[in-house]
């Protein structure tokens, strides 16, 4: 028997990877709607002050479930990326 033994960064980014493939490979699509955290992750941000800076400037699409409760619009958030990037070449 083998073991294998991964640092918690690798481990994450290794289920990640897996999580990704099985989705693709079943045709899963992405989730509509995403957590403040998922939201981030999908930013490139850090920060929830940023995040919270983006929802008040009605930089993307958000539904308020509850007076502290959002989720945040995959497409909107994506579309928002592609406002914000530019050619480089």
């Amino acid at each position: 028997m083998e073991v294998i033994c991964l640092q918690d960064e690798a481990l994450k980014a290794l289920i990640d990877k897996v999580v990704a493939y099985v989705k693709t490979e079943h045709g899963i699509k992405k989730e509509k709607w995403l957590t403040p955290e998922e939201a981030m992750k999908a930013l490139g941000i850090t920060s929830k002050t940023t995040l919270q800076k983006y929802k008040d400037e009605k930089q993307f699409t958000c539904a308020e479930l509850s007076p502290r409760k959002f989720m945040y619009d995959a497409d909107s958030i994506e579309a928002f990326k592609q406002r914000k990037s530019r050619d480089t070449f």
